[in-house]
């Protein structure tokens, strides 16, 4: 089940919403939440739901433990080492494992034959999710939760479990024993849902099927040199408005109940750095990597040669945190390469100028998602060398064309969502209005009224489009 399923839309949520209001007291809203929750993840892959309850129930046990411990004792860290050898254990057994056996049978010629084991959904999140609460235990910054159940609704919470964003348990543990829906927070919910289903619904998927059509893998030898540009266009355009409007989705719905959870993405593409792009998108993974790896290993703390390494093995860790291929390998180490280099060299170079930094950066995000789209070296290569016409293709064709100009508005507008500038305009003209009367009543409609226009228009979009993946899902 997906958030912009019409079965989540309109059963699935609203039931859920009704029920949850309906019953009385924090304990029962919970249970309410958790069951829901379990029945979300459990209806594509009900077997997993055993995975997810498992791995928490040891998580449960074995921070009881460590929270009994001397801090930082021997007997803690041996508690800690279990507990993060059953996390990383099992997500390295089924999302790494058959990875590690291809790359075993390709050197070795074993084993003959490599299982195919499945994907549980969300296991990159709900693991690393475990991992900050058990340190964060560990470290003594919270208190190891008491309440089976309510460490269980913190993992599988149906807000985020799938595909975000990460949830520490620090951030919300108060908010899960005891909080209130103001009506404000409803109110931000329900704007914030409808605005991350519309950017899904009618944004993302269009450009997504821009960016197939015009990168079909079966065709790439032959795509027009403008098609090829536009494609991995279109495909930035995707990422960042499927991924964001997921967030925002979540987001939404958390302060519906009353949960807060933080922001995820903060316009990266008008950043001027690689850094700080990434310190803008999917901030609760880099916020991860950089509390829970790159610290604990001495950060930069120990000299530039040290720091280096350390930089390598977070981003070649951030890279396969996104999927068992070497493309993602490459992608991570492609985006290390530059941090680097910003870091010896070219940052001051960088805030001499107003624009080039812009222009640097979204340069080289552009090509890095070449790397992020195709699991394949052969199809990489050729997407770069078909981009310059080294692939004895034309510069474009009737189809293309016909793509682009069908869908130049959309693309347009897709690229301007992804930039605070719409959200700009809409505060200008709130703040300039609002000292009139009239402007307070059409603000007032127009806060209730979008919502439920992008909700209806969302819909639309939705039945008359089969296209709706979450790219997310796969990590």
């Amino acid at each position: 089940m997906v958030f912009s399923s019409l079965l989540f839309l309109y059963l699935f949520l609203p039931l859920n919403l009704i029920v949850y209001r309906l019953v009385p007291g924090i304990k029962a809203k919970n249970i309410t939440m958790l069951v829901f929750s379990l029945i979300f993840y459990a209806w594509g892959e009900p077997i997993y739901v055993l995975l997810l309850v498992g791995m928490t129930a040891a998580d449960y046990f074995l921070t009881l433990k460590i929270d009994d411990c001397v801090p930082r004792s021997k007997k803690a860290k041996i508690y800690l080492a279990l507990t993060l050898a059953v996390n990383l254990g099992m997500l390295g057994v089924f999302k790494y494992g058959a990875f590690f056996l291809e790359n075993l049978k390709y050197i070795t010629g074993f084993p003959s034959s490599v299982p195919n084991v499945a994907l549980p959904i969300g296991i990159s999140f709900y693991t690393f999710q475990l991992i900050s609460y058990v340190v964060d235990v560990y470290k003594k910054e919270v208190s190891a939760q008491k309440s089976f159940y309510m460490l269980l609704l913190y993992v599988s919470m149906f807000h985020q479990c799938i595909a975000g964003p990460i949830v520490r348990y620090k951030d919300i543990y108060s908010e899960l024993s005891q909080r209130r829906a103001t009506y404000g927070d409803i109110s931000d919910g329900v704007w914030r849902f409808c605005f991350g289903l519309a950017k899904k619904a009618i944004l993302a998927n269009a450009v997504g099927n821009v960016a197939d059509s015009l990168l079909n893998t079966k065709a790439l030898d032959t795509a027009p040199v403008l098609g090829l540009w536009v494609g991995v266009f279109a495909f930035s355009l995707q990422i960042y408005l499927d991924f964001s409007a997921y967030s925002d989705m979540a987001i939404g719905m958390g302060r519906m109940i009353g949960i807060h959870y933080n922001e995820n993405f903060d316009y990266p593409y008008i950043s001027r750095s690689v850094s700080e792009f990434w310190r803008r998108w999917h901030i609760s993974l880099g916020s991860f990597f950089r509390d829970y790896v790159y610290i604990p290993l001495g950060g930069n703390r120990k000299g530039t040669a040290r720091t280096i390494v350390n930089l390598l093995i977070v981003w070649a860790l951030t890279g396969l945190w996104h999927g068992a291929s070497w493309n993602f390998v490459l992608w991570g180490l492609y985006f290390f390469i530059f941090i680097c280099l910003e870091r010896l060299f070219l940052k001051n170079a960088l805030e001499k100028h107003k624009y080039l930094p812009h222009i640097y950066l979204c340069v080289v995000v552009f090509f890095g998602w070449i790397l992020f789209k195709f699991s394949s070296v052969a199809d990489i290569l050729c997407v770069l060398k078909g981009m310059i016409g080294l692939n004895s293709n034309s510069f474009v064709n009737f189809e293309t064309g016909a793509i682009l100009k069908s869908n130049m508005f959309v693309l347009i507008f897709s690229a301007a969502i992804s930039t605070p500038v719409v959200k700009k305009i809409g505060e200008i003209i709130k703040y300039t209005l609002m000292d009139k009367k009239w402007s307070q009543a059409l603000y007032a409609v127009g806060r209730i009224a979008l919502p439920i226009v992008l909700f209806l228009l969302s819909t639309a979009a939705l039945i008359g489009d089969s296209y709706n993946p979450f790219l997310y899902f796969k990590f």
